[in-house]
């Protein structure tokens, strides 16, 4: 059993690769076959595995979110009563309960086994700037 927990810099709402680094983490641990149980610590983003070659996905899957869960200072959203935060905060959770804060991935030859398009991604849905702690957790 092996673990880290990677610090991940955000901008604002979208999609963060770090696919890179959660490969490095399972060369440094030397990893063979096992399960990497990828978890993320906060309440208001998420964790994807999605694709990594076209920039539209991303571009769509962010149009997708903000439609689906509009800022608290829409007119739709009018129901919520938590927006001490500001607008964005409230559908920042809900997004993230809709998505997932932890994934498993199948390593073999001390390797994720992603499809070839496939990359590990934070969903950041708040509008400025967080640092996100990922925890990487291999298992044998």
């Amino acid at each position: 059993m092996t673990q880290a927990v990677l610090s991940i810099s955000t901008s604002g709402p979208g999609l963060y690769e770090f696919t890179d680094r959660a490969q490095a983490f399972l060369r440094e641990a030397g990893a063979g076959e096992g399960l990497l149980t990828v978890f993320v610590r906060h309440t208001s983003c998420s964790l994807l595995i999605q694709e990594n070659a076209d920039p539209d996905v991303q571009r769509d899957l962010n149009a997708f979110f903000r439609r689906l869960v509009p800022p608290s200072n829409d007119p739709s959203m009018g129901w919520i009563v938590h927006t001490t935060e500001g607008p964005d905060d409230m559908p920042a959770h809900i997004k993230a309960a809709l998505t997932q804060v932890s994934i498993g991935i199948p390593v073999a030859n001390g390797r994720a086994l992603l499809g070839t398009w496939q990359g590990i991604y934070i969903f950041e849905h708040r509008d400025r700037p967080h640092r996100r702690e990922v925890v990487l957790h291999l298992s044998s």
